[in-house]
This record gives structure tokens, C-alpha cells and sequence, in this order.
């Protein structure tokens, strides 16, 4: 299957028709990832007999023509637990672990009869703007097989623009599914904090963490994200409310649409080319009928500092019961309790993983409490009255999702303060708990730009409408890496 020349509503026009079968989909995506994945490196692990059975059974129930999904292949990014298939989080110290039982939205995508095909690379514990943070292997970008691919959903976000499967799940906790959305030219989607449930989701900010999804195209993204939405009894932080069709306003167009460009985003550190590209954006929103107008976000500036507060308290308390008893890798050669529990997290965490596990400890220790976490929480509170000032204002705010195109493999794993700065334009969104998106936006010398489309809570409906007016206005989707479409 060519997946760079089809979309999910062809795949289920062809399979409720009977033109396709599911378990010949299934069998020519797992050649796809034979032949592909040598040198993209996006898989961890496949699900090939089971995928198989799931496949065969769809056929022989036949798909039913309001089940859009039914039938189609789909990958996993490794932190979220699949029954029975190994979930590792990239890390050494979950490298033998197999769950007995789906997260929520691995449930909801079975129910809708998608077929699980694998799991797919992060950076360990999902804490890297590169991949290379992975205990296991570093995957490439699909457009520069020298550059990275991003991260922490560089796996799932690789293997959708390399072509190996049509869809993926990620998670975004600073930026994790847009940024490696950007850096290979796709379709990467986070929803509104509470809008689809963390259930089986391995933690790593809890107040941040969000499951979303990577596709080529912005209607792929709808058709998969309507699928995972919803309370869960499991998860206390979902939101109630009435269902919905997420892209409902697909083909409306932007006429009369009101949409802010804040100066914070396109100003120092911003590579010029990038920021011509979002100009570029703005002035085709304008000649579609949209309002374009410059705003501010004064506070945009105090984000990555007040970020690594927080999500590194949080995942210092979420990781610490990864201690060689209750959970996770074992250290061998031990005398007493206490070598059990330094050796093994000594050995069984990656070099950022403890760096991040330090900085929280240190800012939740007593006596730095007031000074680093609360004046963090703070900030957190004045970048959320921030957007909640433009949104009365704005439909939108669109905006790079990254201040420049993917860089070298290796080139700044040594240094962490410059790859904290990946993520200077998306962990605004996270900390303020909103929908946001990732879509090409043409090209820097022969690799992607993304355009971030960041909308109020629950209004995921107005990201899907300008996002794909957007993209029937371009080509973009059609460019594939090596060469035109």
C-alpha cells in the first residue's frame, strides 16, 4: 500500500466496498516496515500475529460503513500500555515489561476495529526534543536520514512520513506530538487537557501529559482523534461533555475567521527562513478571508524555565516508583536495600531522565518549594490569562511550532539548554492546557516548517476548519521525502 497516495476515507471507501481486505493491508504494511524501517528506525517492537488475527476477523465480519477506522493499521509510541505487547518507554528500566491490559485509548481504537501493528520509539520516559534520549535506538527523519525526526514522538511522527503506516498515537507534554509533527512535515495533534483520557499512559507531567495523534492529513487527524475523545471513569481529569465530531468544519473555510500572530513567536531565536515561511501563512489566511492581526504574549518569555519546574516535579514524583522492588529493572551484585534502590535507578535511567529527576527533587525539596515551584506555578497562572485575553478577541492564534527546521543528529545532544529551546514555542500550550496542531507549511532548504494553530479549550472543531482550509490550499501533503509526489 502507498500510503503517501491515499487517506484513511479512501482505505474504508476501498475495504466496507470489499475492493481491499484488511489482512491484505495489514500484511503489505508490515512489508512496508521490512523495507523501510532499516534506516528510519521508528519501531520498537511489532504485533504481527495478533494484528493479523485482528485484520482477518474484520474481514470476515465485514466493515460496516460508519466505521471509518475499522480495519486500517495503526502504530502506538511505546509509553502507552498495550495488553500483551511489550512497552518499554525507551527505557532500560522497563525494557522486559509487558502489560496485561490496554490504555484507554488503545481500547477505544480496537473497539473501532483499527489494527495495532507496533510500538513505536520516544525519547526515554518521553523526555527529549531528538529521539536520541531512547534507550534502544535512534531513529532518523524521514526527509534527512542524518537529522533527527524530533521528539519525544519521534518513532510515531517518522514512520507516518516515511509511509510505513497511515496513522499514530503520541503523547505532548511540552510540545512532544507538534514538534516532531514540524521536523517531518505532518499532520501532529494535541487536544484540550482533559479531553481524552491518560489511562495507561506512563506518566511523566501529569498536569501536562496529553495523548494526541500524528497523520498525514488534517482529515486523518479528525477521523482518528474523534475516536479517542471522551470521559473516562478511569482517569478523574477528563472532562464531561456531549459527543462531537471534531471535524465538522471541514470545508467551511476561514471567511470572517479572526486569527492573532503573536511578536513573541516569530522574534530572537527564531530562524528568519522559518518565520518568512509563517508570514507566508499569514498572508494566505488573509487572501482566504481571514482576520490576521499581531498580538502579544508578554509572558511567553518565562515558559521553559517554569516548565522544567514543574514537569520535572512532577516526574520525579511520578518515576520514583521505579525502584528495583515495586516496578521496573533490577540491579544485580547488590549487599543491602539501599544498593538495591541507587543501583538500580543509577543503572536503569538514562543521563536525562536523572538530570530531570534531580531538578524536580531539588525544586520540591524544602526550602526551594517557595522559591523555585510556587514562583513557577505563578507564571503558569500569568501564561494562561495570556492566551485567555487574545481568545476574547480571536478565533485562533497561529504561530511556527518550532523556531527552526530539524537539526543534525548529535549536534546539540551535549548541550540540554539548547535543546530545551526546541520546545520554546509549544510549551506555552501545554502549561496553559490547549488544543493545538502542527501543519506543514512548506519548506527551508529541503525540509519541513510547521505551523502551529493553538485554539481555546474544547474548540479542537476550529483547528480542524482552519487547518484544512490551509492545507487544500497548498501542496504540501503531495511533496513526499525523496522527491515530488
Amino acid at each position: 500500500m502507498d500510503y503517501f497516495n491515499t487517506n484513511i476515507d479512501q482505505l474504508h471507501k476501498d475495504l466496507s466496498a470489499g475492493k481491499l481486505k484488511s489482512a491484505d493491508l495489514t500484511a503489505d504494511t508490515f512489508k512496508q516496515i521490512a523495507d523501510k524501517d532499516k534506516t528510519v528506525k521508528a519501531f520498537l517492537a511489532l504485533n504481527e500475529d495478533d494484528a493479523a488475527k485482528t485484520a482477518a476477523a474484520i474481514d470476515a465480519a465485514g466493515v460496516d460503513a460508519d466505521k471509518v477506522l475499522a480495519g486500517i493499521p495503526v502504530g502506538i509510541k511505546d509509553n502507552i500500555v498495550t495488553d500483551g505487547l511489550t512497552t518499554t518507554a525507551a527505557s532500560k528500566m522497563l525494557a522486559n515489561f509487558v502489560p496485561i491490559y490496554d490504555a484507554t485509548v488503545v481500547k477505544k481504537l480496537k473497539d473501532a476495529g483499527m489494527v495495532i501493528v507496533g510500538k513505536l520509539n520516544m525519547d526515554e520516559f518521553a523526555m527529549g526534543s531528538s529521539t536520541e534520549n531512547s534507550a534502544m535506538q535512534t531513529t532518523t527523519n524521514a526527509w534527512d536520514k542524518t537529522k533527527v525526526p524530533g521528539g519525544s514522538s519521534g518513532g510515531s511522527a517518522a514512520a507516518v512520513a516515511a509511509g510505513e503506516i497511515p496513522a499514530a498515537l503520541g503523547s505532548d507534554t511540552g510540545g512532544s506530538i507538534r514538534q516532531p509533527a514540524a521536523f517531518n512535515g505532518i499532520v501532529g495533534f494535541k487536544p484540550t487537557y482533559g479531553r481524552v483520557s491518560r489511562w495507561g499512559l506512563i506518566a511523566f507531567g501529569s498536569s501536562l501529559d496529553a495523548i494526541g495523534t500524528l497523520t498525514r492529513s488534517v482529515r486523518d487527524g479528525a477521523h482518528l482523534l474523534n475516536a479517542i475523545i471522551g470521559e473516562d471513569e478511569r482517569d478523574t481529569t477528563t472532562v464531561p461533555r456531549d459527543p462531537e465530531d471534531l471535524g465538522r468544519n471541514i470545508g467551511k473555510g476561514v471567511k470572517g475567521m479572526k486569527i492573532a500572530l503573536p511578536e513573541e513567536y516569530l522574534g530572537k531565536g527564531v530562524d528568519p527562513k522559518v518565520a518568512a515561511q509563517i508570514e507566508k501563512a499569514a498572508e494566505q489566511y488573509k487572501a482566504m478571508g481571514a482576520t490576521v492581526e499581531t498580538v502579544s504574549l508578554p509572558h511567553t518569555k518565562y515558559a521553559v524555565a517554569a516548565y522544567y519546574i514543574i514537569a520535572s516535579s512532577e516526574a520525579s514524583s511520578n518515576l520514583q516508583r521505579f525502584d528495583g522492588i515495586r516496578y521496573g529493572y533490577r540491579a544485580k551484585d547488590v549487599k543491602n536495600l539501599t544498593d538495591v534502590y541507587v543501583k538500580s535507578r543509577s543503572e536503569g535511567f538514562g543521563s536525562e531522565v536523572k538530570r530531570r529527576i534531580m531538578l524536580g527533587t531539588y525544586s520540591l525539596s524544602a526550602g526551594m518549594y517557595d522559591a523555585h515551584f510556587r514562583q513557577a506555578a505563578k507564571v503558569r497562572t500569568l501564561i494562561a490569562r495570556d492566551f485567555e485575553n487574545v481568545f476574547k478577541d480571536y478565533d485562533l492564534i497561529m504561530a511556527p511550532t518550532t523556531p527552526t527546521t530539524a537539526f543534525k543528529i548529535g549536534a546539540k545532544v551535549t548541550d540540554p539548554v539548547t535543546m530545551y529551546m526546541n520546545d520554546i514555542l509549544t510549551i506555552p500550550v501545554n502549561l496553559a492546557g490547549l488544543p493545538a496542531a502542527s501543519v506543514n507549511a512548506g519548506f527551508v532548504d529541503g525540509m519541513p516548517v510547521g505551523l502551529q494553530l493553538i485554539a481555546k479549550p474544547f474548540a479542537e472543531a476550529t483547528i480542524f476548519q482552519a487547518a484544512a482550509a490551509f492545507e487544500d490550499a497548498n501542496d504540501y501533503m503531495q511533496q513526499i521525502p525523496g522527491g515530488q509526489n
